[in-house]
């Protein structure tokens, strides 16, 4: 075989084991190993585990993603998420479709903190399930409003997968988190104006609550304090030039675990327990980093990216045409893999075109988490509709791969707005100190 055709046998290979649920660093380390091993022989194979895994495991820029894990789960156990949703509650309640409302509105502020869609669809759709459901809210709309605010995670900073692929693309961390900001912002609004419109469709489907006095709601805006004081910190002192992710990202654990004092929340027991969920958490996203640098230096002996990026060239498409092409691609692979692995497959591969095409990669890296979004709360492997179902199995599965689909149409929408304004990404990037 030519080394082109090993690399898309690899490819092939890898996406067979993943839809047959083999671990993602597991489907990328074998096909990388044997493809390796066929190209070239044993000890370029042994070097090359060796030398990946070495200098992969000791760059200083992955400990950003453990400080930023152990920032969400002491927060987590302060209990703040559940005062979060308390108070967006008290803010929107009344309004037709107001607990949806709050339900983004507690997810986009806990993303501020957690870094996780996972986190952020877990914690907050068991509160937020419960309450809506219990006002006569639709299943279909309870279920697509936690999984859409739960995508957030990914978007607002700190996120782990804008970590992740900034190191894929040697891009700078601070400006591709400080690029999330605006975006973040924009899709929760969207996400708010689309339940909006469900509630004047459809009343039923939405209904009023109670209202509360504005002294009830200021006094819960307190709760929302503890998060806002913590983002202006970590990406405020990021913004200015304080202080890079990483030391961000210390600091933000920090804080958070003193937060968690303060509010007699943080015991020993506590304490071992965040520790440990950042341990797991950190060493699945290390596995994935690690088998990835693998497969992609797979992907780089077997000219696979090359042979793609020049047949594009040849073919002289329109620009916009082949971002259409690419957003398809992800839309297509987010239904049936791993999100974050089909990140870390698919760089490697459209960097090349990207850079051919001259698309800024701190602009694409938004557009990118966008698209990821769409994957986790898209049928039939929506990662985020998975947990949801999982955390709350009443809301049954079809129903909230129905309210999902809704809010696919908000992160298009953004997705071209994106394509047609990229100063809404670049704005904030652009003018960071140093």
């Amino acid at each position: 075989m030519t080394a082109e055709t090993v690399g898309i046998v690899a490819l092939i290979v890898m996406l067979a084991l993943m839809l047959l649920r083999i671990p993602i660093a597991i489907s990328m380390v074998l096909p990388a190993m044997a493809g390796i091993l066929y190209l070239k022989n044993w000890n370029v194979l042994a070097t090359s585990v060796e030398t990946i895994i070495w200098s992969k495991s000791m760059n200083y820029t992955l400990s950003t993603i453990p400080m930023f894990v152990l920032m969400g789960e002491m927060l987590t156990f302060s209990g703040i998420s559940s005062e979060l949703y308390s108070s967006f509650r008290t803010w929107f309640g009344k309004l037709k479709g107001g607990l949806g409302m709050a339900t983004i509105g507690a997810s986009a502020v806990f993303a501020a903190a957690s870094g996780s869609s996972i986190a952020n669809t877990g914690t907050i759709g068991v509160m937020a399930s419960k309450e809506m459901l219990k006002a006569g809210y639709s299943k279909a709309l309870t279920g697509g409003s936690i999984v859409a605010g739960g995508s957030l995670g990914i978007l607002i900073p700190p996120s782990t997968f804008l970590i992740l692929y900034g190191m894929m693309t040697e891009q700078s961390i601070g400006k591709l988190l400080t690029a999330g900001i605006i975006p973040g912002i924009l899709l929760a609004i969207l996400f708010v104006i689309t339940i909006s419109i469900v509630a004047k469709i459809k009343p039923e489907m939405a209904p009023g609550g109670e209202s509360a006095s504005w002294k009830e709601r200021f006094v819960s805006l307190k709760s929302t304090f503890w998060i806002l004081l913590l983002f202006i910190v970590v990406i405020g002192g990021m913004f200015i030039g304080v202080f890079g992710p990483t030391e961000a990202a210390g600091i933000g654990a920090l804080c958070a675990t003193i937060m968690a004092w303060l509010k007699k929340k943080l015991t020993w027991q506590v304490f071992k327990e965040a520790v440990l969920r950042t341990c797991i958490t950190s060493g699945f996203i290390y596995a994935i980093i690690i088998s990835a640098f693998l497969f992609n230096y797979l992907l780089t002996i077997s000219k696979v990216p090359l042979l793609i990026s020049t047949s594009l060239a040849e073919a002289n498409l329109p620009k916009a045409i082949t971002f259409i092409l690419i957003v398809i691609m992800y839309v297509l692979l987010g239904a049936v893999m791993d999100s974050m692995a089909a990140v870390v497959v698919t760089v490697p591969i459209i960097m090349p075109i990207l850079l051919n095409y001259d698309f800024n990669l701190i602009w694409f890296g938004i557009v990118m988490c966008l698209l990821v979004e769409v994957a986790l709360i898209s049928p039939p492997h929506g990662m985020n509709i998975m947990i949801l179902n999982g955390v709350v199995p009443e809301l049954q599965l079809e129903k909230i791969f129905a309210g999902a689909l809704l809010f696919m149409i908000p992160i298009f929408l953004l997705v071209f707005l994106l394509y047609l304004f990229p100063e809404i990404v670049l704005f904030l990037p652009d003018r960071m100190a140093g």
